[in-house]
């Protein structure tokens, strides 16, 4: 579907009257599209009454890191990283189907508790209208912290924000989508720092090769599950690449290598959570 530029000015018009309303935010900012845009609109509509916070653990590639100090330099917005902890929580490690819950709850507890020092006293988070539909248990943290979602605020589906993105040329306009490493652990399998550590040496191997857009999905048995475009299974199927693929996860630490013949689907691995944790941390949405 094709996005008229005037709809699209619209609504970055009311995006922007949003932001000004509240006069100073801390945008919770990963560097993908949503967050980039919301991040842009801040800086544009209060200078420096607007800062990007980042967060940096384990679950976090570090390529994704350098991206997003590269992206607010270029923004030009104030930019914070914050260390967060959240393999410390034996319910985040316990991985069944929660985990993003608490997650975000430690990634605003985080954020909460610098607010004074930067001057501002509210949260914005990049969540459109579209997450609103699917299983994210982190707008329920969201809620418990009073997270605004500016997006949301002004209407805007994801195809409204990459078009923003794009209008206002930020690299990130066209990026995938890139949710933290955890989220590649299938539920009920404990999310460690070696098995991030392990998905993210895996997916760097795929890009490496040229795969743009690739999922490195870890379930029990140290079971590499990897998904692709349709159009790219053919070709890690073939010598020399087979080959190198196999030896390359086995020294990663994988003892069985898989591609997924349906290709790469985001969110594939909420299929496994129990309809009990979905009701309960899906329940609460803003």
């Amino acid at each position: 579907m094709v996005i008229a530029e005037s709809d699209i000015i619209l609504k970055r018009d009311a995006l922007l009257e949003i932001l000004r309303r509240l006069r100073g935010v801390a945008v919770a900012f990963s560097g993908g599209v949503d967050s980039a845009v919301v991040a842009k609109a801040a800086f544009v509509a209060l200078g420096d009454a607007a800062i990007a916070v980042t967060a940096d653990s384990a679950s976090v590639p570090r390529s994704e890191l350098v991206e997003a100090r590269t992206l607010a330099k270029l923004i030009g917005i104030r930019h914070e990283v914050v260390r967060t902890d959240e393999f410390a929580n034996p319910d985040y490690i316990k991985n069944d189907g929660s985990r993003c819950y608490h997650c975000k709850t430690e990634l605003y507890s985080r954020i909460d508790a610098i607010l004074p020092a930067l001057g501002v006293t509210i949260m914005c988070s990049g969540a459109n209208l579209d997450d609103a539909g699917d299983y994210r248990p982190g707008l329920r943290a969201a809620a418990e912290h009073s997270v605004r979602h500016p997006l949301q605020e002004a209407r805007f589906t994801k195809a409204d924000v990459r078009a923003l993105a794009k209008l206002w040329e930020l690299p990130a306009w066209d990026k995938p989508a890139a949710p933290c490493l955890s989220s590649r652990i299938a539920p009920g399998l404990a999310a460690t720092t070696e098995r991030t550590l392990r998905v993210e040496r895996g997916e760097e191997y795929l890009k490496s090769i040229g795969l743009r857009v690739c999922r490195v999905r870890y379930h029990e048995g140290d079971i590499a599950r990897i998904e692709v475009p349709l159009d790219d299974i053919a070709r890690l199927s073939i010598e020399p690449i087979r080959s190198e693929l196999s030896r390359t996860f086995r020294e990663i630490g994988f003892q069985f290598v898989t591609i997924d013949l349906e290709g790469f689907r985001s969110g594939s691995l909420n299929d496994l959570i129990s309809l009990e944790v979905k009701a309960h941390f899906g329940a609460s949405r803003s």
